[in-house]
């Protein structure tokens, strides 16, 4: 990445609420209006295809609460509720699996949280068989999993192993001690080594590691130490997120005073070290969160422009349905999306009624097909060419979005994006404004309220 100079009026200007886009509309758009029997058909319909399957299960158990988290969480330190919850795992696969055509495989599957090592290595063993026993897996399954090194033994690693997990996402966060312990996160760096040589050891063929910059106490020379150690454990790809302080919706982030926090322009300038220190050890910054090797499949994708964004960030299976499973988790199939109950007594009521958890739901109409996919299109490939975009949407681009490229003049002044014939490309301080570039092809901009959404810096 070319040397960039960081204006303060520029990063004031851009610094606004704003999606992160791993759906279109996004989830607040969702709504309980959407009929239980309305999505079913929907669902019906979806399984007379064989496409292939994402499976996603939120697994929401931490025995601690890490002040910064926007997750949906149940923080307990009673080990014996996991094994309930997987009792209503397998009471909502059963559900779904009447729903479901058998013939369809799943070739992506992830676990997320919570934590979903607060699982007991023989309730990973029980939860990837109950899986195996209700879906037909495809023998190279991309499978990951979301682990937190703080609590867990070497068995959680060999069971994940053994049940075809073969890509672990490692939560880091940040090494400073006064940041951890701002956050409430605790996590010497010998412990998070001591659980990357067993998932080596163990054979995982991919690795890898999560930081969030924004947090309290954090400075550009501080975070560049934490990089600089979590680079030495040579992982295949990071997440770097921005730390989103929605103290409205999350009331343990009232716990950071403003003084503690990072300035946006403080935020901008951990980000470009990111990338500038990412890039020079071979990393491909793929976007918004998003780094990898350049011989990693999401680098390849983008190449190829077959990357896709979906509510697991970027992918390379877009052709894949998600179906999710449960409490909080959203799935994604042609045209509609479908949320479960967020609360954990009542996701087992609905369940134990026989009933599929669902809470809201949101059908795309046609015109939020064309944007979703001109959005995803933006976000992955960098950058628009009006004549591919005409051909996939199956009109002309140029034309139906005149508007929204008229409104472009301004990005392009401030040297966000570079107006190409036929098209435009996203430049080095675009990629780092990249949602806010998007939100000029989102239909709903105009109407949102401020505090639904994160500030985009």
């Amino acid at each position: 990445m070319s040397t960039l100079h960081v204006d303060l009026d520029l990063v004031k200007k851009y610094n606004v609420p704003g999606p992160r886009y791993t759906s279109y509309p996004p989830a607040t758009h969702f709504t309980d209006e959407v009929s239980f029997e309305g999505l079913r058909e929907r669902i019906l319909a979806n399984n007379e295809a064989e496409r292939d399957l994402s499976l996603y299960f939120h697994l929401p158990f931490c025995q601690t609460l890490c002040w910064y988290c926007g997750c949906t969480t149940v923080i307990t330190t009673q080990q014996g509720k996991s094994a309930v919850y997987l009792d209503y795992l397998q009471k909502e696969m059963d559900l779904m699996g009447k729903l479901l055509n058998p013939k369809r495989q799943a070739v992506q599957l992830h676990y997320g949280g919570g934590t979903p090592t607060f699982l007991t290595p023989t309730e990973l063993r029980t939860l990837g068989k109950m899986i195996h026993d209700h879906f037909d897996i495809a023998p190279d399954v991309e499978a990951g999993v979301e682990i937190d090194p703080r609590r867990i033994v070497r068995d959680h690693i060999a069971a994940l192993r053994e049940t075809g997990f073969t890509r672990a996402s490692l939560g880091v966060q940040d090494h400073d001690e006064k940041v951890q312990a701002a956050v409430h996160r605790i996590q010497p760096y010998a412990q998070t080594k001591q659980v990357v040589d067993w998932i080596r050891d163990t054979g995982f063929t991919s690795l890898n590691i999560d930081l969030i910059y924004g947090l309290p106490h954090q400075s550009v020379a501080s975070f560049e130490r934490t990089i600089d150690e979590v680079l030495e454990l040579n992982p295949d790809r990071f997440a770097v997120f921005s730390y989103a302080h929605v103290p409205w919706i999350k009331p343990a982030q009232k716990i950071f005073t403003e003084e503690a926090l990072p300035s946006a322009e403080v935020k901008m300038q951990l980000l470009k070290l990111t990338i500038e220190k990412l890039t020079a050890a071979g990393f491909v910054y793929i976007g918004m969160d998003h780094f990898a090797r350049a011989d990693d499949e999401l680098a390849v994708a983008q190449r190829q422009r077959t990357l896709q964004r979906n509510f697991q960030g970027y992918s390379t299976h877009g052709g894949a349905d998600i179906y999710s499973f449960g409490m909080s988790s959203i799935s994604q199939a042609d045209g509609i999306y479908w949320q479960n109950i967020k609360e954990l007594p009542a996701y087992y009521a609905s369940l134990d009624q026989g009933q599929l958890p669902l809470a809201k739901g949101y059908i795309l109409t046609e015109e939020d097909k064309l944007r979703r996919q001109t959005i995803m299109r933006l976000m992955c490939d960098m950058g628009l060419d009006y004549a591919t975009m005409s051909k996939l949407l199956g009109l002309d681009f140029a034309a139906h979005f005149a508007a929204e490229l008229a409104s472009l003049e301004d990005l392009v002044a401030d040297g966000l994006i570079e107006r190409l014939p036929g098209g435009f490309a996203v430049t080095d301080l675009g990629r780092l404004l990249i949602r806010n570039i998007a939100m000029r092809f989102d239909a709903y901009q105009k109407t949102r309220t401020e505090g639904k959404f994160s500030r985009t810096i």
